[in-house]
């Protein structure tokens, strides 16, 4: 499940009876998209999440033999959205926690209500940066599920990537360097059996870690056929470990690195084109690319851009549309005579306040046309004056109200960006 919504993985979807599931209290609305059969429950999920999970009898994360069949049957922007959606969504709840937990550090040492270098924010910004820095982890866990490998090898793998001595080592002497005077140039720190190892910050990293999550999956499916099966169980591992890190910090990396920042400057490319034009339009579809999951695709764009350039000013865009949402709501219900839709619109209006749309979109402007077109309308403005005010994410953070404090520069104390935000 994610924030709102459960997600299964159905053999076959036409035996779900999605009438009867769009009635029951409790749920929202039921999308079929990405080879997902989802279920919109909002706020509730993760206690339905562990009902359905202990009536069934089923394992909520456990990979079914069917799914590889099943993948081929979906297009491959598809196949790419449910990847993306697979490997994120476990982490997701934690990563917005942490991120609020930073956002609010930022604003209380920039207000001065807590001291820039004292005890309290010290400890603040330790709760906030951990989970981010250490995040190839949590993804080498993720990825491991989503390409069936032994999860405990995947977060080694991750573990390799943010292992504390590199940075000793990437400070010390340079042997020589690679690709002088190109976009690749690389100081070359220690070699490997006589091969040039090029160490790079692999801390909040994404596209890294994935790639070499898929590649240890087919290495460890590999040695695992040859393998006897008394040796299996720490002789696979072996292996696996031996060829793998070394692999990625080799090739995988470094690549992969190199593509995460020509992501970024693809990105950014688009933006400087022209800011407003791509918050126009990040900020009218965004709710579209919600109710069909394709938001997966930008979200590591987002994240990326994070970690390539310490801020995203491109994907952030898409801010003001669940507050043009709830506008829509608030207006709905302060004018409607209409007792049930009444009801239905404050506590929608209330939850979107914190960031969570569904209740309003499923429930109220989505069945009404005319006002979830007003809602993308207003997003689409909200979006161009984010653009505009050149509003920043400098850390991926709380959703809704939350979000204004992840506006703020941790290493400045600009509070310019959050205001910027609250305008649009």
């Amino acid at each position: 499940h994610c924030i709102t919504r459960l997600r299964f993985k159905l053999k076959d979807e036409s035996k779900a009876d999605t009438d009867i599931l769009k009635q029951m209290d409790g749920v929202v609305t039921v999308i079929q998209s990405a080879g997902q059969y989802q279920v919109v429950i909002g706020n509730e999920v993760a206690d339905v999440y562990d009902t359905v999970l202990e009536v069934s009898g089923i394992q909520g994360n456990a990979p079914q033999a069917a799914d590889d069949e099943m993948d081929k049957n979906l297009s491959l922007v598809d196949r790419f959205i449910d990847l993306i959606s697979g490997i994120f969504t476990p982490v997701l709840s934690v990563l917005i926690a942490t991120g609020m937990i930073k956002g609010f550090t930022a604003l209380l040492t920039s207000t001065g209500i807590v001291a820039a270098k004292g005890g309290t924010a010290q400890m603040l910004n330790i709760l906030g940066d951990m989970f981010f820095y250490f995040l190839p982890i949590f993804l080498g866990l993720t990825a491991a599920r989503k390409f069936k490998m032994n999860e405990f090898t995947g977060m080694a793998v991750g573990a390799a990537l943010v292992y504390p001595s590199l940075s000793a080592i990437m400070k010390g002497d340079t042997l020589y360097t690679l690709f002088d005077g190109t976009l690749f140039h690389s100081a070359i720190h220690m070699e490997f059996l006589g091969l040039p190892v090029i160490l790079m910050n692999y801390a909040s990293s994404v596209i890294p870690i994935i790639v070499a999550i898929w590649f240890g999956s087919k290495v460890e499916r590999n040695i695992a056929k040859i393998m006897p099966a008394m040796l299996k169980n720490f002789l696979t591992p072996f292996f696996t470990i031996l060829i793998v890190i070394p692999l990625t910090f080799l090739v995988i990396g470094p690549v992969a690195t190199w593509a995460g920042q020509l992501v970024g400057a693809a990105a950014m490319t688009i933006y400087n084109v022209s800011p407003v034009i791509a918050g126009l339009f990040i900020g009218a579809f965004w709710q579209v690319f919600v109710m069909f999951g394709l938001h997966w695709g930008l979200v590591p764009i987002m994240i990326n851009n994070i970690t390539v350039y310490g801020f995203d000013p491109l994907v952030v865009t898409y801010f003001g549309c669940s507050f043009a949402q709830i506008g829509v709501v608030l207006g709905i219900f302060l004018r409607t005579r209409d007792a049930k839709l009444k009801s239905i619109s404050l506590p929608a209006f209330i939850a979107g306040i914190f960031g969570v749309t569904e209740p309003c979109i499923y429930g109220v402007t989505l069945p009404r046309k005319k006002y979830f077109v007003i809602s993308c309308i207003g997003g689409a403005i909200g979006g161009a004056l984010m653009a505009l005010l050149s509003v920043k994410l400098f850390m991926f953070g709380g959703l809704g109200i939350f979000g204004y404090p992840t506006f703020i520069d941790p290493k400045t104390g600009d509070l310019a960006g959050m205001y910027g935000g609250m305008i649009a």
